[in-house]
C-alpha cells in the first residue's frame, strides 16, 4: 500500500533528494511515498561477499540463515550491506569495484534510487584483506593515550571511506568484569573511565573520517556469569549504572557516535534487544541519542531461539522494534516477511516501523546517500578506468607505510614491563634460547577480529596479505651478533610435553632464555582467546606453565614474553623471571615493538589496562572491588593481583613531590585543584603515567575501595621536571544512590595520585560540603590535567 499523502517536489527533483531542504522534511516526504514493503526493506541488511573479480557481490551463506534471493529483495530497496570486504579475501580495488557495481544495482532496482549503507568490522583495523592490522583494543587501553588512538581511528576510517564503506562496528565499550571471558582482547580494560576516554577518542577519530561509529555491546555483555560468552548477566542496577554505562554516556556525548549495537545478554530476565527502558527510555529519552540502534548479528532472532521471550519471528521483530532496535543485522530474518505479516494482522503498528525508518533514512540523508549527485564510485576509484578489472588489482593500498608507522607507535606505547631485575634492557647477548609456541608464529600478534584470524584462516591457500615478521625475525635484526637457538617446547594449547627436554637443553646452553608464551586468537573454540573462546581458569593454556617452570629450573635467566588476549596467572615466574614483558596482540608492528623494549631501543611506557592475577582461580575480580572483595581472614582465597591495574615499569626512575592543594574544601557542585612535581631522576628519557584515583571512605551505598578518575602521560628527559596540575570536579565523585539517582554526597574524600592502583605516591584528603546534589549524563566526566613547560633541574 502507499500512504495517501501529497508529496511536495520541485520540477527537477523530489523533495527527499533536495539537499537544501531540512533532513526531517526530506525524510517525512520519502516515508509518505513508500509502501510498507519499501519501508521494511530499509530496516534490514544482507550479508554479502565482494566478488574477487570485481563483479557484483554474492549473498553470504551462514548456518544461522536461509538463502537470500537478491533479485526478489532489491526492487523494494535495501537498508544495509553486511561486510562486503570482511567475508572473503578480495583485492581491495576489486572489492571496491564489486561494491560500486552492487550499489548501482541496488539504486537501479528500487524506485527511489536509495543505496545501501555498507558496514564493516574495524575493531583492530579495517577488517579487509591486505589492510593494516593494528593492536587490539586491550593494547589501546595499555597506552593510556587517547590521542594516538584517535589518530589510529582516523586512519582506519579514511581507509574504509576510500573504498565505499559508511559504518564501522566499533568500538567495544564493554568493561571487563571477568578475565576468563574470551572477548577480553576486544575490550579496552577493566576500568570504566579508561574505557570511556580511550573509546571516545576512537569514536572521534572514526567519525571525523565520515564513518558512522557503532558502540557495542549495549549493555552488560561483559558481565556474563562465569565469563561465558552469551551467558546471562547477573549485574545489579547499580553495577550497570556506575560501571557499565559510563563509557557509552561519554562516547555519545563527547564522541558523537551515531550508532549503537544492542548486547546479546539479558539483565534480570529482560534481553537487551527487547529492553524498551534501555534502548528508548535511557538511550533516547534521557540521553538524547538520535542515531540508529542496530542488532548484534542474529540478536533479534535470538529473542525466540535463545531467550524464549518471543513465540515466532514476527513476535521477535515486533518486540525489538518496540524496544528501539532500528536495523536487523547481519541479514533479513525477522524484519522481512514475518514483520510484514505482523503489520497486516495488527500485531505490529506501522508507526513503529516509521519511527525506525525515520532514523535510518535520516542517517542516509546525512551520509549524502539521498542526494541527487550521489555516486557509487568511492574516492579510491575516482578518475580510474574501470572497464578492465584486472588492471585495478593492487591499485589500492590499505597497508601504507604511514599506517604501519602509526601501528608501530601504538604497539610500542602498549608494551608493559611487569618485572625486571636489571636484566633488561639487554646489552649484547651472545647466546639466546628463544623458546615457546609464539616465538616463530607470525599471527601470534593478531586478535580474533583481525582479517587473517577472523576470515583468512578459512582460506589457507590465500596469502595473509600483510607483512607479519615473527619475533624470531625481529630479534635477529635487533641482535645481529647473537646466536639464537629456537625451540618450540610446546604448543599454545595442545598440552604436548615432548619438546620440554629440547627446550631445557637449549636454555642450559644459552646466556639468556626468552620464553614467548600466550594465546592463539580464534573464534568459537578455535583459539584460546577471542569470541566464544572462554577460559575455565586463568592458568596459561595447555602445557605452557609446565614449560615455563622447566625453563626457570634450567639455571639460565628467563625473560618471559606474553603475546596474549587476556592476563594470565604466571605462577613462579612472577618472582623468578628475570623480567616479564606483557603485550596484548600488538598487531603488524608488534614483534618489532617487543624487540625494541628488550634491547632498550624503546623505553617501555605501557600500563596494565587489566589486573594480572596471582592465581589462576581467583576470578572473577577486578581492582574495582569493594572492601568485602579484598583479602580477608574469613576466606582462604586471596584475590590480590600479582600486578595491579595501571602497573608498568620503565628503564628510568621518577620522583613525585611537592603536592599542593588549592583548597581542602569545596561544595558538592565545586572542584579541587591539586599540583605535584614529577622529575625524571634516571639517565634516559621516559614517560611516567600519573593516575588519579578517588577513595570515598564513607558513602550511603557500598563503593569500590578506589576508582580511576583521571590520568596523563608525562614525557621527561633525564633531569627534567614538570609541574602537573589537575582540576577535579565534584562530579567525578558521583555514584548511584539508594533512590536510583546519580548523586554527589558531602563528606571526606581521598584523592590519590598514583603510579598504579597498587602504588599511590601522594594523597590529598579533601571535603565536599553542602547538600547532597543530583547529577545526570550531563555531569562533568573528567579531572582535567595540565603540565607546565619543562624546567631543567
Amino acid at each position: 500500500m502507499t500512504a495517501d499523502v501529497a508529496v511536495e517536489t520541485t520540477p527537477e527533483i523530489p523533495l527527499w533528494n533536495d539537499p537544501d531542504r531540512p533532513v526531517a522534511a526530506r525524510v517525512d516526504a520519502l516515508i509518505g511515498a513508500m509502501t510498507l514493503q519499501e519501508k521494511i526493506a530499509q530496516l534490514y541488511g544482507v550479508w554479502v561477499g565482494a566478488s574477487a573479480n570485481g563483479g557484483e557481490v554474492a549473498p553470504h551463506q551462514h548456518d544461522m540463515e536461509e538463502a537470500v534471493d537478491l533479485d526478489a529483495l532489491l526492487p523494494a530497496g535495501l537498508g544495509q550491506l553486511t561486510r562486503p570486504f570482511g567475508t572473503a579475501p578480495v583485492d581491495p580495488a576489486l572489492g571496491a569495484l564489486s561494491l560500486l557495481r552492487t550499489q548501482s544495482r541496488i539504486t537501479s532496482a528500487n524506485r527511489f534510487g536509495i543505496p545501501a549503507v555498507a558496514h564493516e568490522e574495524c575493531l583492530a583495523g579495517f577488517a579487509a584483506w591486505g589492510a593494516t592490522a593494528y593492536p587490539v583494543p586491550l593494547s589501546w587501553g595499555a597506552t593510556f593515550d587517547p590521542d594516538v588512538v584517535r589518530r589510529m581511528a582516523t586512519a582506519i576510517g579514511r581507509d574504509m571511506r576510500s573504498v565505499g564503506i559508511h559504518q564501522g562496528l566499533a568500538p567495544v565499550l564493554d568493561v571487563v568484569r571477568d578475565a576468563r571471558w574470551g572477548r577480553v582482547e576486544e575490550t579496552i580494560g577493566e576500568d570504566p573511565y579508561l574505557v570511556g576516554t580511550i573509546g571516545t577518542a576512537y569514536v572521534q577519530g572514526l567519525e571525523s573520517a565520515g564513518i558512522v561509529a557503532t558502540l557495542k555491546h549495549f549493555v552488560g555483555y561483559s558481565a556474563s556469569r562465569a565469563g561465558r560468552n552469551l551467558a546471562p548477566s547477573p549485574m545489579g542496577a547499580r553495577e550497570r549504572a556506575d560501571v557499565l554505562l559510563p563509557p557509552f554516556e561519554m562516547a555519545i556525548r563527547e564522541g558523537g557516535a551515531r550508532s549503537v549495537m544492542h548486547s546479546y545478554t539479558d539483565t534480570d530476565g529482560v534481553p537487551a534487544a527487547a529492553d524498551e527502558n534501555l534502548l528508548t527510555g535511557l538511550l533516547r529519552d534521557t540521553w538524547g541519542f538520535d542515531g540508529t540502534v542496530v542488532a548484534d548479528y542474529f540478536g533479534i532472532a535470538f529473542l525466540k531461539t535463545l531467550h524464549g521471550v518471543a513465540g515466532d519471528w514476527a513476535e521477535a521483530a515486533g518486540a525489538a522494534l518496540k524496544a528501539g532496535v532500528d536495523v536487523e543485522l547481519p541479514t533479513v530474518k525477522t524484519f522481512g516477511a514475518p514483520l510484514a505479516e505482523a503489520v497486516a494482522d495488527g500485531r505490529v503498528p506501522e508507526p513503529v516501523i516509521d519511527r525506525a525508518l525515520r532514523r535510518v533514512l535520516g542517517q542516509k540523508a546525512m551520509l549524502g546517500l539521498l542526494d541527487p549527485d550521489w555516486s557509487p564510485v568511492p574516492p579510491a576509484l575516482e578518475g580510474i578506468d574501470l572497464d578492465d578489472p584486472e588492471a585495478l588489482r593492487g591499485r589500492i593500498d590499505l597497508d601504507r607505510p604511514e599506517n604501519r608507522e602509526l601501528a608501530r607507535e601504538i604497539a610500542e606505547k602498549a608494551v608493559v614491563l611487569l618485572t625486571n631485575d636489571g636484566t633488561l634492557p639487554l646489552a649484547r647477548p651472545r647466546r639466546i634460547a628463544l623458546v615457546g609456541p609464539n616465538a616463530t608464529e607470525a599471527t601470534a600478534v593478531l586478535g580474533c577480529y583481525s582479517f587473517p584470524q577472523h576470515v583468512g584462516v578459512q582460506h589457507p591457500d590465500v596469502p595473509v596479505g600483510i607483512d607479519l615478521p615473527t619475533l624470531r625475525d625481529t630479534l635477529a635484526a635487533e641482535f645481529p651478533d647473537a646466536d639464537i637457538t629456537v625451540a618450540r617446547g610446546t604448543g599454545v594449547d595442545d598440552g604436548d610435553l615432548s619438546g620440554t627436554g629440547e627446550a631445557v637443553d637449549a636454555a642450559r646452553e644459552a646466556d639468556l632464555v626468552i620464553a614467548v608464551l600466550g594465546d592463539r586468537a580464534g573464534l568459537f573454540g578455535r583459539g584460546t582467546s577471542g569470541e566464544g573462546c572462554d577460559a575455565e581458569s586463568l592458568a596459561l593454556p595447555g602445557a605452557q606453565q609446565h614449560l615455563l617452570d622447566a625453563l626457570l629450573d634450567s639455571g639460565t635467566p628467563v625473560v618471559t614474553v606474553l603475546l596474549a588476549g587476556r592476563p594470565y596467572a604466571l605462577g613462579r615466574a612472577v618472582a623468578e623471571s628475570a623480567a616479564i614483558v606483557q603485550s596484548f596482540f600488538p598487531g603488524v608492528a608488534g614483534t618489532r615493538a617487543i624487540a625494541g623494549v628488550l634491547s632498550g631501543r624503546t623505553n617501555p611506557s605501557g600500563r596494565l589496562p587489566v589486573s594480572v592475577p596471582r592465581g589462576p582461580g581467583s576470578q572473577p575480580t577486578t581492582y574495582l572491588g569493594a572492601r568485602l572483595a579484598q583479602v580477608s581472614e574469613v576466606s582462604n582465597i586471596d584475590p590480590t593481583p600479582a600486578f595491579g591495574f595501571g602497573h608498568g615499569l620503565t628503564y628510568t626512575a621518577f620522583a613525585w613531590s611537592d603536592l599542593t592543594v588549592d583548597a581542602r574544601e569545596a561544595p558538592t557542585d565545586g572542584e579541587f585543584t591539586l599540583a605535584l612535581t614529577v622529575r625524571n631522576t634516571g639517565e634516559r628519557s621516559g614517560t611516567e603515567v600519573v593516575q588519579l584515583y578517588l577513595h570515598d571512605p564513607v558513602a550511603s551505598v557500598v563503593q569500590p575501595v578506589q576508582r580511576l578518575v583521571g590520568y596523563t602521560r608525562v614525557p621527561l628527559e633525564p633531569g627534567e621536571a614538570r609541574r602537573v596540575r589537575v582540576t577535579v570536579p565534584a562530579d567525578v565523585a558521583s555514584f548511584t544512590g539508594r533512590a536510583g539517582h546519580r548523586i554527589v554526597e558531602p563528606g571526606d574524600l581521598q584523592l590519590r595520585l598514583a603510579a598504579s592502583s597498587t602504588d599511590a605516591r601522594l594523597t590529598a584528603t579533601v571535603t565536599l560540603t553542602g547538600p547532597e546534589r543530583q547529577v545526570d549524563h550531563t555531569r562533568r566526566f573528567h579531572a582535567a590535567f595540565t603540565q607546565d613547560p619543562a624546567a631543567q633541574v
